[in-house]
This record gives C-alpha cells, structure tokens and sequence, in this order.
C-alpha cells in the first residue's frame, strides 16, 4: 500500500507563485509516472503535468510555459512549481502514481488564484 500526502496548495494573487509537493511512502518496490491532476468546481478533473520515472515530462497547454514538474526519485517525491497564475488555475489539484503497477491518488490541495 502506497500514501500519498500532498502539501503547499494555498491563496494566491494572480501573477503569484505556489509550489505543490507530493510525497509517496509505504511498500513501494518500483514508481512508474508521477503526475499533476486539477479539477475545478463543476468541471472535469483534468492532466496538469506528469513526469515519467526516466525524466520525460507531458504538460496541458494550459500550464505550457508556467508550470514546472519535477520528481526525486531517491525520496519518491514530486514538485510542481507553478509560476503566473491565474484565476483560472483555480482548483483542487491531486497528486497521481502509479506504483507497482497500482493507481494511487492523493487527497488533493487546493489551490485558490485572486484577481
């Protein structure tokens, strides 16, 4: 069984920056892809970002040019720097692993951008 513990969501004013960090522990043999999910109220829960386990990473394009996804393999964490945000990116944001080929979720951060 893997946990996942999500910290650093927050408010922030617009053009602000936050910085999501995920850390995974437990029985854990081998992390494939870590990845980055939001869902917005009254909307679908949507990829932000996502790292593969040999560096590879994917981005919506929406976060394009803003946000930056990082994984430590040595400690099974993962970081999303997320810079210019906007109202927009408004929403709880969820850590995903796939670990030992088990889907793990987070219990999400929320994540609050002002005008």
């Amino acid at each position: 069984q893997v946990q996942l513990v999500e910290s650093g969501g927050g408010l922030v004013q617009a053009g602000g920056s936050l910085r999501l960090s995920c850390a995974a522990s437990g029985s854990i043999f081998r992390i494939a892809t870590m990845a980055w999910y939001r869902q917005a109220p009254g909307k679908q829960r949507e990829l932000v970002a996502q790292v593969s386990s040999t560096g590879s990473t994917r981005y919506a394009d929406s976060a394009k040019d803003r946000f930056n996804i990082s994984r430590d393999n040595s400690k099974n964490t993962l970081d999303l720097q997320m810079n210019s945000l906007k109202p927009e990116d408004t929403a709880v944001y969820y850590c995903r692993v796939i670990a030992d080929a088990t889907l793990y979720w987070g219990q999400g951060t929320q994540v609050t951008v002002s005008p």
